[in-house]
């Protein structure tokens, strides 16, 4: 599995994993007929998956890697470049000493080349595109892989008979919150991505006063990302406006429950947990995501009747206090964004996906 960077690429291989070993204890007990396997994952070491995924039991094995797409500055860009030699070099060589009988991809910088080099050795593919709208890698990959699992039926017209639409694959934590009474005093859960989002830190920041004059009794959750945490937690303590303030939060399902409502960004990964969780939401795509995806899951999203979009151009402490608000004064209207987005959750999307992992690993053997 090749899998790094952010949340939004681990959090969804994990779930797959954890399916796969789930099911292969089962067989072990004899409980289930079939094989088992082993999983092995690859990243960079630098990034999140450095932490959760010897903390989930996987084997992690760091190879060197480097963003190309989206890097500001020409000279990042060549310095990057030149790391690319060294990283196909590096995942060949453990392609061919490990083996594999499949290789999953979730997109990301470590993911095109860990394709490349398994198509060229002829190992069955199975590339994750969780988004509405395919970003840069797994779009070009999309020739190569042999299976593309998908989150979202309109970006199947992008892999042709290769699309399979799964959902997006979530952690059984998001699946078994349950609904909650919204009374007063109201938690709000703002999450920027697992790396945080300064805009909606500094528009949160900056709402407390217009919160703490308009809106009915709140508690804050706020995952900052590690730049904005201190800034972030002084400007509550400098306020007295309650609130639990983390750089990241691993258990983020116990953070779901207690929420009434969410103000995120909109990737793949944070829309799939809060359908799987039933929450209502408050998206602020990012801007310069590639292909504008974010912009396009928030829509689906909004369109469904589970959110509502906030454009990061218009996001104003003013705007953002009065939709907090409306919503948080109707209750009704709170459910029934609730029951839309439990509407959109997948949850068999993990066991769909595990299921195409091991047609395509019983392909090659």
């Amino acid at each position: 599995m090749a899998a790094g960077g952010t949340g939004g690429h681990i959090f969804p291989a994990l779930a797959v994993a954890e399916e796969l070993r789930e099911r292969w204890k089962r067989r072990e007990k004899g409980e289930q007929a079939g094989a088992g396997g082993v999983i092995q994952f690859l990243g960079t070491g630098r990034g999140l998956e450095a932490r959760l995924i010897p903390a989930a039991g996987f084997r992690l094995r760091t190879v060197s890697a480097a963003g190309l797409v989206g890097i500001a500055g020409w000279k990042k860009k060549l310095q990057n470049l030149f790391v690319l030699p060294r990283t196909l070099v590096e995942t060949s060589t453990f392609l061919r000493q490990f083996r594999p009988d499949a290789v999953l991809g979730m997109g990301g910088y470590l993911a095109g080349p860990v394709m490349l080099e398994a198509a060229l050795q002829d190992i069955p593919t199975l590339l994750i595109e969780p988004n509405a709208i395919p970003g840069f890698t797994n779009r070009a990959l999309g020739p190569l892989v042999r299976v593309a699992a998908l989150g979202f039926e309109e970006t199947a017209r992008f892999y042709s008979s290769k699309a399979r639409v799964t959902g997006n694959p979530v952690r059984k934590a998001f699946y078994e919150i349950r609904a909650k009474d919204h009374v007063a005093p109201f938690t709000i859960l703002i999450v920027g991505g697992s790396q945080g989002s300064t805009a909606i830190n500094k528009c949160v920041v900056d709402s407390l006063s217009l919160f703490a004059a308009d809106a009915p009794p709140l508690e804050f959750i706020h995952q900052t990302g590690q730049r904005d945490y201190n800034s972030v937690r002084q400007a509550y303590q400098a306020r007295g406006a309650p609130a639990e303030v983390y750089p990241f939060m691993e258990n983020l399902p116990e953070a779901f429950a207690r929420a009434d409502l969410i103000i995120s960004r909109s990737g793949a990964a944070a829309v799939a947990e809060m359908a799987a969780a039933g929450k209502a939401s408050i998206l602020v795509p990012f801007h310069a995501a590639a292909e504008q995806h974010q912009a396009e899951n928030a829509r689906a999203f909004e369109r469904a009747g589970a959110s509502r979009v906030i454009l990061q151009p218009d996001l104003t402490p003013e705007r953002l206090v009065k939709q907090v608000c409306r919503l948080l004064g109707s209750p009704r209207q709170l459910a029934q964004m609730e029951r839309a987005a439990r509407s959109l959750a997948r949850p068999d999307a993990a066991a769909r996906i595990a299921d195409l992992i091991e047609q395509l690993a019983g392909q090659s053997s």
